[in-house]
């Protein structure tokens, strides 16, 4: 391992048992609640594959060029908000601004199941894509008042996790659901109507819960003592003290170490949204099996991504060690589109191999990813910084939900997709060999 990305953090001194206990605490209040509103976010956003699988497409009468662009055109709201939307958070208030941006989305995801003309349908997908594009950012903000350096990355993948283990079991939810209205319609509605009807609706419940369960910093919640709080507020503040501050964002936008995570996110993006947005209808098609069966062996990558996610971020958190633990995933990841291209359409199986593994790898580094940019990047500008990085990902994640989809239909397989996958994660790897991570320097424990 590079000697600049690695602590010895075994001369660091040993936890007492209360920072255990307040740690735990910590874990098991604020996770959950960030987790979520992630997972719901996600939920809403991805169940659009089920739908393409289930014939929403032919069921609307669009063309593949159509369905493709309209799938992508969330990504095209998604851009717009990140950046004022998480400098809202940083500076002013996540739990209000998440609080909305719940009600906003319900209701948007709820009217994917309702319109049928594509004009509608398509400013449904952009306004959604605008009141999601801050959730993210903005929950790694949140994550930010409320956990140290030493504890991020796994803050950050718990965080994360919402994404592989929400389309792990809405993949299938999602193709029970399918199921169960094809064969019990209300409303004279079809069943990929319902099933976003029936998914929309818990997005709702949940934000009047998170507007009484959440809260900004350790000192605004009871279950902490004041002692505990200013402790904790302290060591963070500490952590800072080695990063360089920056007077505004406008500044870190000209950090070339930023825009290097932003080009590396938006390669990545490209191979994991290009991947997720289209694995039903890939496996559908090329296992010919029925859509409640498809759900279920879409289940699979996911689980084998959250296994992964889990272990690499809690060794990235043990070792301090970030930018080892992310590149090396790309080129395997990249590896395994290579694997399923070759095995063909003809060898379904060892094609759906390659699948689970690059859906792995690409999900695995995600905890060390995030825990590097407030290592990198002056705090008071982390959130605006985090939220350019994740905007360009939004970028790529239009292109592999689009491009991807266009080469599936254009060739007729999805071969060419792969390819372009596996490419964008070779750039992605390049990309983050290029960063310099510094050898982060501990506060001592208050």
């Amino acid at each position: 391992m590079a000697t600049t990305d690695i602590l010895q953090y075994e001369t660091l001194p040993p936890l007492g048992n209360t920072d255990l206990a307040t740690r735990a605490q910590r874990f098991a209040r604020v996770l959950p609640l960030a987790f979520v509103t992630y997972s719901l976010a996600y939920l809403d956003r991805m169940n659009i594959q089920f739908g393409a699988a289930a014939g929403m497409k032919e069921s609307l009468g669009f063309t593949d060029n159509q369905f493709a662009l309209f799938n992508a055109s969330f990504f095209w709201g998604y851009v717009l908000f990140q950046i004022p939307g998480t400098a809202y958070a940083a500076h002013r208030s996540c739990r209000k601004l998440i609080f909305w941006l719940l009600m906003c989305w319900g209701v948007l995801a709820t009217l994917t199941g309702v319109l049928r003309d594509i004009r509608f349908l398509v400013a449904d997908r952009i306004l959604l894509g605008v009141v999601e594009g801050a959730v993210f950012p903005s929950l790694l903000v949140f994550l930010t008042h409320w956990f140290s350096r030493r504890e991020r990355s796994r803050a950050n993948v718990l965080l994360i996790l919402g994404n592989p283990l929400t389309l792990f079991w809405a993949s299938g939810v999602s193709g029970m659901l399918l199921t169960f209205f094809n064969t019990h319609r209300l409303f004279g509605r079809e069943a990929w109507q319902l099933m976003f009807l029936a998914e929309g609706i818990p997005t709702l419940v949940w934000a009047v819960l998170w507007w009484f369960m959440a809260a900004d910093y350790p000192s605004d919640v009871g279950w902490m003592d004041g002692s505990e709080a200013s402790g904790l507020q302290k060591l963070i503040d500490d952590e800072q003290r080695h990063v360089t501050h920056i007077r505004n964002y406008w500044a870190a936008f000209a950090d070339l170490r930023v825009w290097i995570f932003c080009f590396q996110f938006l390669a990545w993006s490209v191979g994991i949204y290009g991947l997720n947005s289209w694995m039903a209808v890939v496996i559908k098609h090329g296992s010919g099996l029925s859509i409640r069966a498809t759900g279920f062996l879409s289940m699979v990558p996911y689980l084998f991504g959250m296994i992964l996610m889990l272990g690499i971020s809690f060794w990235s958190d043990r070792t301090l060690v970030r930018k080892t633990f992310v590149w090396p995933f790309m080129f395997l990841g990249a590896a395994a589109f290579g694997g399923s291209y070759l095995a063909g359409p003809n060898h379904f199986w060892w094609a759906f191999a390659g699948i689970v593994t690059a859906s792995a790898c690409m999900y695995a580094p995600y905890g060390p990813f995030w825990a590097m940019v407030p290592e990198m990047v002056s705090r008071n500008v982390a959130g605006e910084s985090m939220a350019l990085i994740n905007t360009m990902g939004a970028a790529g994640g239009l292109v592999g939900t689009w491009f991807v989809g266009w080469l599936n239909y254009a060739t007729h397989g999805p071969g060419a997709g792969f390819m372009c996958m596996g490419s964008a994660l070779v750039l992605a790897g390049f990309l983050t060999l290029m960063l310099h991570a510094r050898k982060p320097e501990l506060a001592p424990r208050g």
